[in-house]
């Protein structure tokens, strides 16, 4: 095998190693370098690793494996590991951060800039269409909506993302092929087209309780901030919210009626610090800044891996200096443009074109217009 294929099937084994756990797996990682040396490092046992992963890694699950292996080999399905520069440098940073990922979609897609939209399964109609005006808003605003698949406001989240024409993202408490729950399959399959489905847990995981609070690190770590449409006082959307607020990130919640239970948990996270928020542009104007750096951060990372620049310092005011921001100025003309088109035009990712289209609009330079289209704003 190359080395590839070997770091391929050491990933795949130690990910299912039983009571190993990201924390220890970097550690090890840390020590070893390769993940091959890793695996070897578990194999002989020591260094603080439990006998069940060790007995795991001297003879693993054949079968697991191979059915690892064939579900890799299918379209658009990856395995992204921490080491990999294209792992989302946001969910990199948190404390916690998941060791790899297993990914239906475009992996790149991850690095766009990201708003959690979640809520109750529960929910109001109020709370459904609320949940519905603000994705469709911040996905006409260039910013992906990501959330957890879950009935109700999660749902209403990602179906009004896509029918805006934007992005969106579902984090999975389950392996990526046994989808929760069995009524959003065909949701499921809109995102895996047009955005991407992502989870910590290999083929076969079946959903867990103790899987969704898991699950809701990754939703809070992907995004720069995360808005609570309406939650119960027992909501698991506070749990998200938390995990966002341990992580140094935003945390908006929309209030409601003290007749309504729905609103208590909002509620209380406003008194906890979460930014009690009416209209999707407060949000916008919060996130807009972090989501230019990000851009930044991305061009920054390609440049340096093809060096063809040193990476990208952040773009001044007006982004006149930038040749990136010079060069998809020059791309756009007055009438409506994809961004799909724009990635052809300029050779920029469309992750890092999300960003900066975004900084633009705020700006007054570019006009987004419905259906993920892109046009120069016209002089007053």
């Amino acid at each position: 095998m190359d080395a590839n294929t070997v770091d391929t099937e050491a990933w795949l084994t130690l990910v299912r190693a039983p009571g190993l756990g990201a924390a220890r797996l970097r550690r090890l990682l840390d020590r070893h370098g390769r993940v091959a040396d890793a695996l070897e490092a578990v194999r002989r046992g020591g260094e603080d690793i439990g006998e069940a992963a060790c007995a795991w890694a001297r003879a693993p699950d054949a079968a697991a494996i191979a059915a690892d292996r064939a579900w890799l080999a299918a379209p658009q399905h990856h395995l992204l590991v921490a080491d990999d520069e294209d792992f989302p440098p946001l969910l990199r940073d948190i404390p916690g951060a998941p060791i790899a990922l297993f990914v239906v979609g475009e992996p790149t897609r991850l690095w766009m800039p990201q708003v959690a939209v979640v809520g109750s399964r529960n929910a109001s109609a109020g709370g459904l269409a609320t949940a519905r005006s603000f994705a469709r808003a911040l996905a006409g605003a260039g910013f992906t909506v990501t959330s957890g698949l879950a009935e109700g406001i999660d749902g209403a989240a990602h179906a009004a993302a896509l029918d805006a024409g934007g992005c969106t993202i579902a984090v999975l408490g389950t392996g990526p092929d046994r989808l929760y729950p069995r009524q959003h399959r065909e949701l499921a399959g809109r995102i895996a087209a047009a955005g991407v489905l992502v989870t910590e847990f290999p083929p076969g995981t079946t959903g867990r309780p103790e899987h969704f609070p898991r699950r809701n690190r990754i939703i809070a770590g992907l995004s720069l901030g995360t808005l609570v449409v309406e939650a119960g006082i027992k909501s698991g959307s506070l749990i998200t919210a938390r995990y966002a607020m341990e992580q140094g990130r935003e945390v908006f919640a929309i209030p409601g009626s003290i007749h309504n239970p729905l609103a208590r948990g909002c509620h209380q996270l406003i008194r906890d610090g979460a930014k009690l928020t009416e209209t999707v542009e407060e949000l916008i104007g919060e996130l807009a800044p972090l989501a230019g750096e990000l851009g930044d951060r991305l061009r920054g990372r390609l440049a340096a891996a093809s060096l063809a620049a040193p990476p990208a310092a952040p773009a001044p005011a007006g982004r006149r200096s930038d040749p990136d921001y010079h060069n998809l100025l020059g791309a756009l003309g007055h009438d409506p443009v994809t961004i799909d088109e724009l990635a052809l035009r300029t050779g920029l990712p469309v992750p890092a074109l999300s960003s900066m289209l975004l900084v633009l609009e705020l700006e007054g330079e570019v006009d987004a217009g419905s259906g993920g289209v892109y046009s120069r704003q016209m002089p007053p």
